[in-house]
């Protein structure tokens, strides 16, 4: 007995023995820099060590986890960090951003906008106070119920560059995170073109009107003056905006605190000029003749006549509604004649009973007059040139309307989530700081309901309405709105691409692959230029109106996936789901998805359908092209569920005969390189099933499973590649074992699970039975029609594989021929069907032939056979084929006889054979020597009492050490000659064989039936045939694949068919 002590047992070498030691993915750890050497001489881990490598120990683990740092915004994704390359550069500045500069904050900055100071006011107008309140209720509601399924997803986890984007492409799989992804990243470009269209508007209209390019010839060509001016300096500034982009993100990041600290300057300024206007509500006057209201900036005084000294004239508004400036003999409009000239205060204050005024809503179509109910007014038609005179509405307004315009206000709630790579505690600030920035902003969107509710700023000399409230001047709101504009537009061109990048780098969409590369820094260049092309189309649009809605859509859209992914990941209750944000429900979730969808189609139903359709394509395009992610997505385990709530479901009984369709287990034979041997098996197939069904391609591999693990994994990999080519939909199964009969035996039984298991067999025919001295290829076939036939399933046998068609080719004409010899449960009538449903076989025609015999009435089987298949609804030609009987001809008896003979022969050789290899194999066991089996064909005599044998092999090789001999006594030698002596007898024995009646028998049903269905059917496309049971000994085994070859003599494509022993078709609906 020999003793190690502990050091020499944990210093022995152990080698590897290949038995599924192959390395695992780890994500912190990798084989090569994770386990230090020393880590195998742990004392107390001896048990352990060889699989320190693949398992490692507890203290590493959570040593590289303490290690572990998030990746900061827009550098790289986060499964390229976990890359060994990536761990070894330069560790990124740890995050020190709290839940108020990190969350609430940016979150504010993305949802006061331009929305705030250019449309809310108008919105309140339009829609008055009540409907009001209900848009933004509708619209932060929605945004906070999404808010708290983002809290779930985002503290469920790391959320790197690509914020919704990631979120949902891992929660819902690539397929639906790439095409929501598109629709965020399209809603992010379009936002920074509403942006910078809110910052020309405020340019043009209230900083420099004077910068204005095109200007109205009359009142008519005033829109579209407006529009041209939107586009050139909308064009210039996102060309300036694109331009800081590209060289520096850095710049824009510096800026971002100015622009931030701008917008809340310009809400406390509202606030301060609302509490003010309590007491002393500022001097704004608006001019009104009757009851409609004047643009003020056509004249200079409210009135119509004006004192000069001490003589009346008239004044600037006279001249704009008479045509004579003389008051003696005036030509004015009726309108202005018989009204009167008055004015009232724009901003009366809190106090003076406004908020009731202005309850209601007061919706007009484009071109329609504001009139301020309550004031006197003679109602005429004035003259169409004084329309421009008045302010009307320069677009036709809604209730659906403007939950589209308002809704890009109450977006901006993902800031936090994206920036949870700079967030000191990410888990925390994301919920507390987002959800406190939706309840801010409601709360101050509430209190704009009741202070703001003018309608038209052209009744207040071209001014900010929201500025004429601020203190301590307009020019307060007016210099802060625009920089929070441009700050806004240059946050969504810097956001844009990064989104873009990280889609493209995922490479679940193909053509988006270019996006992905920029500048050496990792800047995405590429990406931005497309961002810029893609918001100039929004920036041509040129109405900030009509851009609104559209962005909403692509908003709503991605809010609705974030709702969905988490009432998803909740329901499933995977492993992983364990957000440290509690305060969710998939109740929740399902509202604000259900809101989302709401508002899409009130904001605009068309819209809502483009989006839908834009994402639907993608979808569709992602799932075409097959994204190999595997992210452990919800959808993932959605269709676990699925998959096993049906699968109990399939084994309450089995399947009725109107539901049965074939589901394949496809037989495959490899090569010595692994390569499929007959690929046109899985062609045929795939134009059987169409796609539909279940299909198993199982092959077997000769050997040991732990000796074989790596050939396995290579076949498996080869038969996949071949499924993806020919385009087959479904499982492959390879199984080592020790005789390919019994692997076969294996799959038959075992494939498939539960109810979804298959009830037909594919598999080739065995080529070159007749010339392989080797008869396991025929009996294998034969044992495994045997197999079928006692599991009860279908099986189909495809002869001639190579010569059917390929998936590109097309039968213009032609037929299927079905010979139905005896019935077992319809398939020879549903296969043609099945194959008429591919475009290959289409064209062709169908034609069922069935055999009568003497005593049978043939006009009547045809008609019974054609009723039968109109109730199949079944299109085929019936013609039924009259077998006389007849006397075994010389040709059938010969056949026959030459059949037995051979098989007598080769019984015989194989006896023989086996004889000798077992006196070999019977010396060489008690050999001290290794000696390779074979067989020995060569005697050499080399003295009087012994005889030496030595095979070929020796013969031609050269002498080696371990020289294979063996004697045999001299009586062992006279018995071998005897044998050899007595060939000439076996020969005369051959001669004089009769062959058995009953193989007579058969091999005349083979050969009159092979007559009949070659003079019948050899132009035939395709000729599917009963295959005939094998013998019930096996002793005629052989005799059966002689059968076989006869029934399908001269046909290029032939396909046996065996019922699996129920019925597969019916005639009842």
């Amino acid at each position: 007995m020999v003793t190690l002590n502990s050091t020499e047992v944990l210093n022995t070498v152990v080698p590897e023995t290949g038995h599924g030691n192959h390395s695992e993915d780890s994500p912190f750890l990798s084989s090569a820099d994770a386990v230090k050497k020393t880590d195998f001489y742990d004392r107390n881990l001896a048990l352990f060590e060889e699989e320190l490598d693949i398992r490692p120990k507890v203290s590493s683990l959570l040593s590289r986890l303490v290690n572990y740092t998030n990746i900061t915004q827009g550098a790289r994704e986060h499964e390229e960090a976990e890359n060994t390359e990536t761990l070894r550069r330069k560790a990124p500045k740890s995050p020190n951003m709290g839940t108020l500069m990190g969350v609430y904050l940016p979150c504010l900055q993305n949802i006061f906008g331009v929305i705030l100071f250019l449309r809310l006011t108008w919105i309140v107008g339009t829609a008055g106070i009540v409907q009001s309140f209900l848009i933004v209720l509708m619209c932060c509601s929605c945004t906070m119920l999404t808010a708290i399924s983002m809290s779930a997803i985002a503290t469920n986890g790391v959320v790197p560059a690509g914020g919704a984007y990631f979120m949902i492409s891992r929660s819902l799989g690539a397929e639906f995170g790439g095409a929501v992804g598109i629709c965020f990243y399209l809603g992010t470009t379009f936002a920074a073109a509403m942006y910078i269209l809110g910052a020309i508007e405020i340019f043009l209209k209230y900083l420099v009107p004077q910068a204005a390019i095109f200007h109205a010839s009359d009142h008519h060509g005033g829109d579209s003056a407006i529009l041209n001016n939107m586009r050139v300096y909308g064009t210039i500034c996102l060309s300036l905006m694109a331009v800081v982009v590209f060289v520096g993100v850095k710049y824009v990041n510096k800026l971002a605190s100015l622009f931030l600290a701008c917008v809340i300057i310009s809400i406390v300024s509202i606030y301060a000029g609302a509490i003010k206007s309590v007491f002393q509500p500022p001097d704004f006057s608006i001019c009104m003749l009757g009851n409609r209201t004047l643009v003020r900036d056509q004249f200079d005084v409210c009135s119509k006549t004006v004192l000069e000294g001490n003589v009346t004239v008239p004044s600037q508004l006279w001249r704009n509604f008479c045509s004579s400036g003389n008051m003696s003999s005036p030509q004015c409009d009726d309108y202005f004649n018989q009204n009167n000239v008055t004015e009232i205060q724009g901003i009366p204050g809190l106090a003076s009973g406004i908020i009731r005024d202005n309850m209601w809503g007061d919706y007009r179509e484009k071109g329609q007059i504001l009139e301020k109910a309550g004031l006197p007014s003679v109602d005429v038609h004035g003259a169409v040139e004084s329309i421009g005179l008045y302010v009307s509405a320069d677009i036709a307004t809604s209730f659906t309307l403007l939950v589209g315009i308002f809704f890009p206000s109450a977006t901006g709630i993902m800031a936090g989530s994206n920036r949870s790579g700079d967030l000191k505690d990410a888990q925390k600030s994301i919920p507390i700081g987002t959800i406190l920035a939706i309840t801010t902003t409601t709360l101050h969107f509430r209190c704009c309901v009741h202070v703001l509710s003018c309608r038209f700023g052209d009744a207040v000399s071209k001014n900010l309405v929201v500025g004429t409230l601020s203190w301590p001047s307009p020019w307060v709101i007016v210099i802060g709105s625009f920089f929070s504009t441009v700050g806004a537009g240059l946050q969504s061109l810097t956001g844009a691409p990064r989104l873009l990048q990280a889609i493209a780098k995922d490479n679940i969409i193909p053509f988006l692959r270019v996006f992905g590369h920029g500048k050496a820094n990792g800047e995405p260049t590429w990406a931005l230029l497309l961002t810029g092309l893609i918001a100039e189309l929004g920036i041509l649009i040129a109405s900030l109106d009509m851009v609104a809605p559209i962005l909403s859509m692509f908003f709503l859209m991605c809010y609705l996936f974030v709702n969905l992914a988490c009432a998803v990941q909740t329901l499933l209750r995977t492993p992983n789901w364990r957000p440290r944000f509690k305060y969710y429900h998939w109740a929740l979730s399902f509202l604000g998805m259900s809101m989302c969808l709401a508002l899409m189609f009130i904001s605009s139903w068309y819209y809502a359908i483009v989006a839908m359709c834009i994402a639907g394509m993608i979808y569709k395009y992602i799932e075409y092209q097959g994204a190999e992610k595997e992210w452990g997505d919800g959808i993932r385990g959605l269709s676990l569920s699925a998959a096993r709530y049906s699968l109990l479901r399939l084994e309450l009984g089995p399947p009725h005969t109107k539901n049965w369709r074939p589901q394949v287990l496809v037989l495959l034979k490899l090569d010595e390189d692994l390569h499929v041997k007959y690929p046109r098996l899985l062609t045929f197939v795939s134009q059987l099933k169409a796609g539909k069904g279940l299909t198993i391609v199982g092959s077997v591999i000769q050997g040991q499973f732990l000796d074989s693990y790596g050939e396995t994994q290579a076949s498996e990999q080869a038969v996949k590649n071949m499924m993806e080519i020919e385009r087959v939909k479904g499982f492959c199964q390879v199984v080592v074992a020790s005789k390919v009969r019994e692997g076969i035996a294996h799959l038959i039984q075992s494939c498939g699970l539960g109810g979804m298991k298959h009830n037909t067999v594919v598999m080739g025919w065995p080529y070159g039975w007749r010339q392989s001295e080797d008869p396991r290829a025929w009996k294998t076939f034969i044992n495994t029609v045997r197999c079928t036939t006692a599991a009860h399933l279908a099986l189909m046998v495809p002869k001639n594989v190579s010569f059917y068609p390929s998936n590109h080719e097309r039968f213009t004409d032609g037929t299927i021929d079905v010979w139905w010899i005896v019935h077992d449960g319809g398939m020879l009538m549903l296969l043609p069907f099945l194959l008429k449903q591919h475009k290959v076989w289409r064209k062709c025609k169908m034609r069922i032939f069935t055999v009568a015999q003497m005593d049978d009435n043939s006009i009547q089987m045809k008609k019974d056979l054609a009723t039968f298949l109109y109730q199949l609804r079944i299109e085929a030609e019936v013609e039924v084929v009259e077998m006389h009987d007849s006397d075994i001809s010389a040709y059938t008896y010969e056949r026959t006889l030459m059949m037995e003979q051979r098989s007598q022969m080769l019984r015989q050789m194989r006896l023989s054979s086996a004889e000798r290899e077992r006196e070999v194999h019977n010396y060489t066991s008690t050999n001290i020597h290794r000696i390779t089996p074979v067989r020995p064909n060569i005697f050499v005599d080399h003295s009087e009492g012994h005889i030496e044998l030595v095979s070929q092999t020796q013969m031609s090789s050269p002498p080696v050490a371990d020289k294979i001999q063996m004697t045999w006594t001299k009586e062992r030698y006279e018995a071998e000659r005897r044998n050899r002596n007595n060939a000439p007898e076996n020969f005369r024995e051959l001669m004089s064989l009769k062959p058995d009646q009953s193989n007579v028998r058969r091999m005349h049903t083979a050969v009159k039936l092979n007559e009949v269905i070659v003079n019948k059917s050899h132009d035939a496309r395709l000729v599917l045939l009963n295959m005939p049971g094998p013998p019930r000994n096996t002793d005629g085994d052989e005799n059966y694949m002689e059968f076989l070859e006869v029934l399908t003599e001269g046909l290029e494509r032939v396909l046996l068919v065996r019922g699996g022993g129920r019925e597969v078709i019916t005639i009842y609906s």
